[in-house]
């Protein structure tokens, strides 16, 4: 009765994340000029507005983990008692180096700094000075350095937390249960959004990768059919 109660639920989730999915590329694919002028006063909105809260809620998980592994909670294991690591330490890092910055580090590690360096971010610095050169790096510092991978270790934590100690599922929902409580509406709600958000992250790294590397061949081959270029690369990497 579990796991067809399970069932049940993996299938209303993937049948509610999909056409949410489905329904964003299709407007995307349909209506982009319109989509990508909505999209960017969501974004600006968004930063604008709750800008403070974001920067503070980073502050409080970096704090938050730091106060965690210093505690005595810090020597509890993500699994049974006796369990060890299931692969060596440098291996462990360098799977969370390829899931945690994949093709973004090698664009955007170069691009980002550089961005800044040249167009900076506050009104009045001179461009390609020195205090334009410390704000480039202090600004990617921050996107790709703790601040960053304290989200993540919040997130990996909870769930590993539940699935390997407590022996539960993997869902995010499962992860926050402590929170939002048992009930299966919300439940849902949470895991369909949690697929939504991770389809779209996704989808924006392999663009992003599909942008840099035909871009990269375009100027090594002199290849100007930007489409076919991508679609090739698309292609490729689906291969």
């Amino acid at each position: 009765m579990q796991k067809q109660n399970n069932a049940q639920k993996t299938g209303v989730v993937m049948l509610l994340s999909a056409s949410m999915v489905l329904a964003l590329a299709a407007a995307g694919a349909l209506w982009p000029d319109d989509f990508g002028a909505v999209a960017k006063r969501l974004l600006l909105s968004t930063t604008t507005n709750f800008g403070w809260f974001y920067l503070l809620t980073v502050f409080v998980i970096v704090i938050f983990l730091l106060g965690l592994a210093l505690s005595r909670h810090g020597s509890i294991r993500l699994g049974p008692d006796g369990s060890r690591p299931e692969f060596p330490l440098f291996t462990w890092i360098a799977m969370l180096f390829s899931a945690g910055f994949g093709a973004g580090l090698v664009f955007w590690g170069v691009a980002e700094p550089m961005s800044h360096f040249f167009t900076p971010p506050f009104p009045g610095m001179d461009p390609q000075s020195a205090p334009a050169a410390r704000v480039a790096m202090g600004y990617s510092f921050f996107h790709w350095g703790i601040s960053q991978w304290s989200v993540f270790a919040l997130t990996g934590l909870g769930i590993g937390f539940m699935q390997f100690r407590k022996g539960r599922d993997g869902l995010v929902s499962t992860a926050l249960e402590p929170v939002v409580g048992k009930r299966q509406g919300i439940r849902t709600a949470v895991d369909v959004l949690a697929v939504v958000a991770t389809v779209m992250g996704i989808a924006t790294s392999l663009g992003l990768g599909v942008l840099q590397i035909s871009g990269g061949l375009q100027l090594v081959t002199g290849w100007t059919g930007s489409l076919k270029m991508q679609l090739l690369v698309i292609a490729v990497m689906f291969a």
